[in-house]
């Protein structure tokens, strides 16, 4: 041994990446856990505004029961601004913690938006699921299965409050952030691990399932079954055409256009 010369140094420990199916339901943990925290607090900011009101009106502040059944047109639209403060918050928090953009994928998302063949696939998915769920719909009820999506009544009543909202929302800003959560964080993961069509699945069944929460719902399990199917197609489409053009911008307008349809259904035919 060559005296003044010790054992060679350890090696710096190397930081155990986190595996991708973890991090897919970790992600999707962190989402729901923010989800239910900002519908609690929206809720008792809700039923406090309620509370407040009836005070200065000279009556007696209605139990959180009464408020609930007694929704109305007023009661949905505060429902509408509640899902878009729980979930489109459940989604920039996930986003900018564990999947935020960086310059160069910005950069990369914003060249293939330019390109015209993006659009044609956009309309192409746009397409595909209006006629996907036009065609299992009216399958279903060949067969006596009639599915009525949970938020349909509240987007009913709210189109009689502040139609102008209600577009906006459902056209733009719902589209925008549900795009966010289950396109660019939750499948983005898997797809950026090179297992792209495990993201396909587990995205598009975690879509389906916080649309459509079992035990939630008056819907009969066939009727939640045909919703499921439903939705998890258009997360499937969603997500296969952010994978070939590159852009979350596409599913984003794919998924708007999607909306915009089945408003438009909506208010021809149940919103008057």
């Amino acid at each position: 041994m060559i005296e003044g010369r010790g054992p060679p140094p350890l090696p710096a420990p190397v930081p155990r990446p986190v595996r991708p199916l973890a991090g897919f339901f970790l992600d999707l943990a962190i989402a729901i856990g923010a989800m239910l925290f900002l519908s609690v607090a929206c809720g008792m900011a809700w039923a406090m505004f309620e509370g407040v009101r009836f005070a200065l009106q000279g009556g007696a502040a209605p139990d959180p029961a009464s408020l609930m059944r007694s929704i109305g047109q007023p009661g949905a639209l505060a429902m509408i601004w509640m899902t878009l403060v729980s979930t489109g918050g459940a989604a920039l928090v996930v986003y900018l913690w564990r999947r935020r953009a960086t310059r160069a994928e910005r950069t990369a998302s914003i060249q293939a938006a330019r390109k015209l063949s993006t659009w044609g696939w956009v309309l192409a998915t746009a397409a595909a699921t209006f006629l996907f769920s036009t065609a299992i719909t009216s399958l279903s009820q060949s067969l006596g299965v009639k599915p009525e999506p949970t938020n349909l009544a509240i987007i009913e009543a709210a189109f009689l409050t502040n139609p102008v909202f209600l577009a906006l929302f459902g056209v733009l800003i719902a589209p925008a952030y549900e795009e966010l959560l289950f396109r660019r964080v939750l499948f983005g993961r898997l797809w950026a691990a090179g297992r792209p069509w495990l993201g396909v699945a587990l995205s598009s069944a975690a879509f389906a399932l916080m649309h459509e929460i079992p035990g939630t719902t008056g819907n009969s399990w066939q009727a939640t079954g045909v919703l499921w199917l439903t939705y998890g197609f258009m997360g499937a489409a969603f997500a296969l055409v952010y994978w070939r053009t590159r852009t979350l911008w596409a599913s984003i307008a794919a998924h708007a256009l999607n909306n915009a349809v089945a408003l438009a259904l909506v208010r021809l035919y149940g919103g008057g």
